[in-house]
């Protein structure tokens, strides 16, 4: 893969990176977003509450997925991104395999902080080596193709789990060799986890073009972190926390939404993990690419700070339609809404995760996107999820509430965010100016 000192060559090479870091991207999310849809089954077999179950979704992961991010990050801007990806990509599969094993609430707790251990090894530099791969004017659609890995890989889980705990239980459980007698929920953690183990070989194939650079001319990561941020902290608050709070809006949504089709229209589990992964699968994806492309456009006109824009449009899309689809009387129109959700709920990531990438020279483009993902994850990771669930318990006190948490949720969630970004476009309009200066 070529790249020249003045800036990235897009070539074919390049969009095969984008492609093995976007399967990387499907599993982790596969593994992270198919406990939503075992929240009946769960609580059900380990005797937890909804608010216990929100730990599981969200807590567990987030804080180490958080908290080891930032110095996963300043050893990835030293080191070879491919192989640390690749060792993460091992490591959550095996621990999504061990959460099909366990039985008890602590142990699945456990397991479940091991898959964050192993994904805080995939956005950061994934968005570090797309951004070295493609020019400025290109990198939002690059962005958009990596961030389907969201959309399809939350899709899957959804419809995989959806399907094998229908064909499971209709069966009475399963026995396996070795392991013993399974419970559905314990099989689809085993399904969803044994193919990550054969794309972080796949990983292996990916060149890491700085480290060649380093290697022929000795250079080193100049730039410091944290004197850049100082400088330019209106910028990283704005946007970490606008897209950090828009992000709580979607995980607090994923979270609960197969459990709001159950407890509300009467639906099994097994529907509403197929229509949930549908229509993230499909819609969401048009919408991810729409906001690429729309990031691109607005760049070639001149709009520096387009991925705050597309975050705005997708931000007031979600403030209308995620208010709607929970109050609806019918669960036919309630799933209208929801495609228009999919799509305005998807339509920012491409454009955002460029936006972490853009604001900081290229020496710690790293650690500037850990950071960015620092804010996402702690907020939407832990916020997300046990928002809904404290809503639910403890303001409206009543399990079928769920359905005015979602939107209560969803209105603080998107106005903050809209009033942020807005807020924050003349100071990333001179951070990005910045960034470019230091290359």
């Amino acid at each position: 893969m070529p790249v020249s000192r003045g800036g990235p060559v897009e070539t074919r090479y390049a969009w095969y990176v984008v492609g093995v870091l976007t399967l990387a991207n499907v599993s982790g999310f596969l593994d992270r977003q198919v406990l939503s849809l075992l929240v009946p089954a769960i609580e059900r077999d380990l005797h937890i509450t909804d608010t216990q179950m929100s730990y599981l979704i969200g807590l567990s992961f987030s804080v180490f997925y958080t908290v080891l991010g930032l110095p996963i990050a300043w050893w990835a801007d030293r080191a070879n991104r491919r192989n640390i990806m690749a060792g993460g990509v091992a490591l959550w599969s095996l621990m999504t395999m061990l959460s099909g094993l366990v039985s008890t609430y602590p142990r699945l707790l456990l397991a479940r902080i091991g898959v964050g251990v192993g994904e805080a090894t995939l956005n950061a530099p994934s968005v570090s080596l797309v951004a070295d791969y493609f020019p400025r004017e290109r990198v939002g659609l690059a962005m958009s193709v990596w961030s389907l890995g969201t959309f399809l890989g939350s899709g899957l889980a959804y419809f995989i789990g959806g399907w094998v705990i229908g064909a499971v239980s209709a069966m009475g459980g399963v026995r396996l060799p070795v392991v013993g007698a399974l419970r559905p929920w314990q099989l689809v953690f085993l399904l969803v986890g044994a193919p990550g183990l054969l794309i972080s070989l796949l990983l292996l194939t990916v060149r890491d073009p700085r480290r060649a650079r380093q290697t022929e001319t000795n250079d080193v990561p100049r730039a410091a972190l944290f004197p850049y941020v100082r400088v330019h902290l209106r910028t990283f608050a704005t946007l970490g926390v606008g897209f950090a709070l828009s992000a709580a809006v979607n995980f607090g949504i994923a979270a609960w939404l197969a459990t709001f089709l159950v407890r509300t229209y009467g639906w099994t589990p097994a529907r509403a993990g197929i229509v949930q992964g549908v229509l993230t699968m499909t819609v969401g994806v048009a919408g991810t690419l729409a906001g690429g492309r729309a990031a691109d456009v607005l760049v070639r006109r001149g709009r520096t700070d387009a991925p705050l824009r597309v975050g705005v449009i997708g931000a007031v899309g979600m403030l209308v339609s995620a208010s709607a689809y929970p109050v609806m009387p019918t669960a036919t129109l309630a799933v209208v809404w929801l495609a228009i959700v999919n799509f305005f709920a998807a339509f920012p990531w491409g454009p955002a995760s460029a936006a972490a990438a853009e604001i900081v020279p290229p020496s710690i483009r790293t650690q500037g996107a850990a950071l960015y993902f620092f804010l996402i994850s702690l907020v939407s990771g832990s916020l997300g999820p046990t928002a809904v669930a404290f809503f639910t318990d403890h303001v409206f006190g009543n399990p079928l509430a769920v359905r005015y948490s979602l939107v209560l949720v969803n209105v603080i969630g998107m106005l903050a965010t809209i009033v942020l970004l807005v807020a924050g476009m003349p100071a990333y309009r001179r951070s990005v100016l910045a960034a470019e200066e230091a290359r």
